[in-house]
């Protein structure tokens, strides 16, 4: 299912359990109810829980944000890493630089294809990238220098190796959602309280006042989806790209 028929689907849903309720309410009301005679108290409390909802939220959005910035962030230093490989290892014979290269091609074509889709759909890396990075480790470490220049580029290849582990490692872990279950229950419990709120303020079915508190829940309902749109930073929405294998192997399919 598309995000934004998800996304039209639950603004509409908001705006109509509001319309319902509304009309509800008004029709069990007592013929005496005076909407004007809200306690002070009510209100009061009303705006309280509102600005808290909305810190709460707010801080939800910018995690959520940092996390799928930080999963770019991991992408972004494979790559470097492995364009370094590609490129460093040039002081080394042909037979050896060209193993390292093509290696290097291989696990890159695999990510971009394949392994980026399956993290998509599956929130996981691959089985088969995995081997395919073990085999360029094995290539940089088991390799022994012959000359002095060979030697002075050997430890340099091994760092970035251990770089692209790293990220590598850190982009499977950022490939789930990052939000705990507990914390979307507290976003939409929060979010039904407040919605409530407005009900206790005794809102009757003037067309202002139902046109105000349907565009309040459905602004709820937005900020909610937006939280779980970047909430798996590589599978919906604005998510983490290759763009960054794909600019640094350019001769690459992807």
């Amino acid at each position: 299912m598309s995000e934004w028929l998800v996304l039209a689907l639950a603004m509409g849903a908001a705006c109509v359990v509001v319309l319902i309720v509304a009309l509800v309410r008004h029709r069990t009301a007592r013929e005496d109810e005076d909407p004007s005679e809200t306690p002070d108290v009510i209100e009061y409390m009303t705006m309280m829980i509102g600005v808290v909802y909305a810190i709460v939220l707010g801080l939800a959005i910018a995690g959520v944000w940092e996390a799928r910035g930080i999963a770019q962030d991991h992408v972004q230093t494979e790559a470097q890493a492995l364009h370094e490989i590609s490129e460093r290892v040039r002081v080394y014979p042909p037979d050896v630089r060209d193993r390292i290269r093509g290696d290097v091609d291989s696990y890159v074509g695999h990510v971009v294809t394949t392994e980026w889709k399956t993290m998509a759909d599956q929130g996981r890396v691959t089985e088969q990238g995995g081997r395919l990075f073990d085999r360029i480790r094995a290539d940089v470490t088991d390799y022994q220098p012959e000359t002095d220049f060979e030697a002075q580029a050997y430890q340099p290849l091994v760092d970035q190796v251990t770089v692209a582990a790293a990220a590598r490692n850190s982009r499977a872990d950022s490939t789930g959602a990052t939000m705990p279950g507990v914390v979307w229950f507290g976003l939409i419990t929060g979010g039904v309280v407040t919605v409530g709120m407005v009900f206790a303020l005794q809102i009757r079915r003037t067309l202002r006042e139902l046109i105000l508190a349907g565009l309040f829940s459905s602004l709820i309902a937005f900020l909610l989806f937006l939280i779980w749109d970047f909430d798996a930073p590589y599978s919906r929405g604005i998510t983490a790209s290759a763009e960054p294998f794909a600019q640094l192997f350019p001769n690459l399919p992807g």
